[in-house]
């Protein structure tokens, strides 16, 4: 579920969170999702899942993985950048691989 404070801490435009499961009681004991619940979570799950391989498709390059020494923040946003156009070039590469065939 995350981090449940952090729109207290930041200023977020919107935050998802997924539906948790209410817990087992003498009232409710076999507790369940409804439909709705879960295609919410369905749509999160994949929205994350996407997030997260690009994530670590950018962590492939080391250069965001060493400790940062530099002490310009500029630079470090630079590299961030760099890492995550190359990223999205493999990816619309890969696309447009499989969009031919």
């Amino acid at each position: 579920m995350g981090y449940l404070g952090i729109d207290k801490d930041y200023k977020l435009g919107s935050l998802r969170i997924p539906c948790k499961k209410p817990g087992k009681n003498k009232k409710n004991p076999d507790p369940k999702l409804t439909s709705e619940q879960k295609a919410h979570n369905q749509v999160i799950s994949r929205t994350r899942v996407c997030l997260e391989d690009s994530i670590a498709g950018m962590k492939r390059y080391h250069i965001l993985c060493i400790k940062y020494h530099g002490k310009s923040v500029r630079s470090f946003g630079e590299r961030i950048e760099l890492c995550a156009g190359l990223w999205n070039f493999k990816v619309n590469r890969r696309q447009s691989k499989v969009a031919t065939n």
